[in-house]
């Protein structure tokens, strides 16, 4: 514990932010200057800049009498915290690898081209994953069951993957927010000491307007891009085609997501909802996809491991390539997806932004920040502001949706309690910016997780996710007009 009498300077606890900003501004400038190029640091830019940040933030440390120790300790016990999501993270690229390989996916794909019509898909696409995150209580099993399919299917229809994406996300952190069996949802509310129900309830104020408007907006992208839009029967034909010829297809294949979404709807742990979720497609796998198991391997049980656990191509034929070529593109990725392997990019730098956060939140700079925020609050308004600026900035320094509720809960539960507020005004605050916002952070665990699932980049999706950078303007517009601000009643003394 870092004394109150030697607290850091307000300075140093955010030189290491600045430094971090910097340098991905840098190298974000070297792309835009020199789009061919590759990135300064390479593939793992990222994790590099988030290590570099931790030595800053540790020789300040040191610099102001913080033991190595104490550095040390913290670095591990942040890392520790994210163990559990670290094993649902490869779960997750095991999943995807096999459900592939088992024709889960493919069918998805297959009876999506054939019954959606791209010129709905979008808003289709933000209602879709909203209902099924509502059901699962999750983001995550939602991006990385029927959000990996809806990217295909989309990519089929020659729209653009950040589009398809930000729709997804949009969707899945809807649902996220006001599922009661989401863990965000039930974080925030004991967190800041209300009822679950009166905080999902309270949360509808702010949470179904935002969704109305993503909504609309998407509606009017679909109609704007509908010249744009390949609707082409042929091509839609072609790709229909060629999985019916590469997979067995059939209704009978979906009873593996089904399975998977009723687990989760019955509150089991993740890890054993998603290893069901693996067995069994491994099962169906066996059953049906006999000469796709062939391709990748003469021993059924060796291809079946090879695509759970690497990244294993299905070789993909197509007549005249080049006369559907952004279509052979977007199957080639397709057919190449998943295996754990293809997370490990994802859990490093995971691992990395937690090294970074432990050393932030050693050196006590992440509690000074929101403590200084605290002080400038000065009205209502000034509160909420604080409130949603801390939990962005816990979102990007510490890299966890976690912290970036706890840590802003705990700090701003008295100050609310002190202006006359209920406990569910900071609850739907917390949500609203910390929940939600984790998605927009590249090296955030959860916008590197959905970066790693859908295989689209933050950079790409990140305007289209609508609903995720509206939410904190619509509490911050909530508060500043005094709406739906929820006062504590006093009673009247005898």
């Amino acid at each position: 514990m870092i004394d109150s009498k030697n607290q850091i300077s307000l300075t140093k606890a955010l030189l290491p932010i600045i430094i971090l900003i910097l340098a991905l501004t840098i190298n974000g400038i070297h792309l835009s200057l020199s789009p061919t190029e590759e990135n300064i640091l390479g593939e793992y830019t990222f994790h590099m800049t988030l290590l570099f940040c931790g030595i800053i933030t540790s020789i300040i440390g040191l610099i102001e009498k913080i033991s190595i120790d104490t550095i040390i300790k913290k670095i591990f016990s942040s890392i520790k915290s994210i163990a559990t999501a670290i094993i649902i993270l490869f779960l997750v690229g095991g999943l995807a690898g096999i459900w592939k390989v088992s024709g889960v996916i493919p069918a998805m794909v297959f009876y999506g081209v054939k019954f959606i019509n791209p010129s709905v898909f979008l808003p289709l696409t933000l209602i879709i994953t909203a209902l099924v995150s509502l059901t699962a209580g999750s983001s995550y099993v939602t991006s990385a069951t029927i959000g990996i399919a809806l990217v295909a299917v989309g990519t089929a229809f020659n729209i653009p993957p950040g589009m398809t994406a930000g729709a997804v996300i949009s969707g899945a952190y809807f649902g996220d927010k006001m599922s009661p069996l989401s863990d965000t949802t039930n974080l925030a509310s004991a967190i800041s000491g209300t009822d679950l129900y009166t905080h999902i309830k309270y949360m509808m104020y702010t949470t179904f307007p935002t969704f109305i408007i993503t909504f609309i907006i998407f509606c009017v992208i679909s109609f704007n891009l509908n010249n744009a839009v390949s609707t082409d029967v042929v091509e839609v034909n072609i790709l229909s085609s060629i999985i019916e010829k590469d997979f067995f297809i059939g209704p009978v294949l979906f009873i593996v997501p089904i399975c998977v979404l009723i687990l989760a709807f019955l509150k089991i742990k993740p890890i054993i909802a998603l290893s069901s979720g693996v067995i069994l497609a491994a099962i169906f796998a066996l059953v049906y996809q006999n000469n796709v198991l062939e391709v990748i391997d003469s021993s059924k049980m060796n291809a079946i491991i090879k695509s759970i656990f690497t990244v294993t191509e299905i070789p993909l034929q197509i007549e005249n390539p080049e006369e559907i070529k952004e279509l052979s593109k977007g199957l080639k990725k397709f057919y190449g997806l998943g295996g754990m392997e293809s997370m490990l990019w994802v859990i490093t730098l995971t691992i990395c932004a937690m090294v970074f956060g432990g050393t932030m939140d050693a050196i006590g700079a992440l509690s000074k920040i929101t403590r200084a925020l605290l002080e400038r609050a000065k009205n209502m308004f000034g509160l909420f502001v604080s409130t949603v600026i801390s939990c962005l900035g816990i979102n990007i320094t510490a890299s966890d949706q976690y912290l970036s509720i706890i840590i802003p809960g705990k700090m701003f539960k008295e100050a609310y309690e002190e202006r006359g507020l209920t406990p569910e005004n900071l609850s739907r605050t917390l949500e609203d910016s910390g929940t939600v916002t984790s998605a927009l952070i590249p090296w955030n665990s959860c916008g590197a997780y959905h970066y790693g699932v859908l295989g689209v980049s933050v950079y790409d999706y990140f305007i289209y996710a609508i609903f995720n950078w509206m939410s904190p303007i619509m509490t911050l517009i909530y508060a500043g007009f005094s709406i739906k601000i929820r006062k504590i009643l006093k009673s009247k003394t005898l």
